[in-house]
């Protein structure tokens, strides 16, 4: 017999103050599969590492912790066809279903904080000799084109799943936006030689 464990569910008026990881945590969950945190893990990873945030094992479960205590998941163990020991899988509650949705429909939305390491490096730039400065923007360059080129496989992944159709509209904001990213390392590029052409 399967192992059920619960807690009980806040109404909305004493709904408790949780961190935005939570809210994300509960949002894979609001997809209505049935998820481990392994299964969790997998999808931050093939989702909001683009965007958001890519969490940690220890961070799934403190946040799926957080989540039962409020009332806004539930889990159970189940047995594993391979024979080892149980896993233990987790599913939304309506009450954190009713939660999430209304936390993405009321909660304000804070505005993108930008901390770009390689622009703080370019704006040291008087301190770098040409050539790092053109290995920070060259790395930089392929470090887009790489999360560009996996955003785009898996919007190829996600293409006729309907449950997905939003994720991956942010898998393909998230794929231009590395492009826009690689492009912009090649302006910079484009801008020191002229900047190092025009100096003594």
């Amino acid at each position: 017999m399967a192992e059920h464990r619960t807690s009980g569910a806040t109404s909305g008026d004493e709904r408790p103050a949780l961190p935005a990881t939570s809210w994300a945590v509960l949002g894979l969950l609001s997809f209505g599969e049935e998820l481990s945190g392994y299964d969790l893990k997998k999808w931050a990873d093939w989702s909001l590492r683009f965007f958001y945030w890519s969490p940690s094992f220890s961070q799934i479960y403190g946040e799926l912790k957080r989540l039962e205590k409020a009332g806004y998941a539930t889990s159970r163990m189940v047995a594993q066809e391979t024979g080892n020991r149980g896993k233990r899988v987790y599913r939304i509650t309506d009450a954190g279903l009713e939660a999430v949705r209304t936390w993405a429909r009321e909660a304000p939305v804070e505005p993108p904080v930008l901390k770009h390491g390689v622009m703080l490096r370019v704006w040291l730039g008087h301190l770098l000799e040409p050539e790092q400065m053109r290995e920070v923007l060259g790395r930089h360059r392929a470090y887009a084109e790489s999360m560009r080129r996996h955003a785009e496989a898996d919007v190829e992944g996600a293409r006729g799943e309907e449950a997905w159709a939003y994720p991956a509209l942010t898998l393909k904001w998230a794929e231009r936006y590395y492009a826009a990213e690689r492009d912009l390392a090649d302006a910079m590029l484009a801008d020191i030689e002229e900047l190092h052409r025009r100096q003594p």
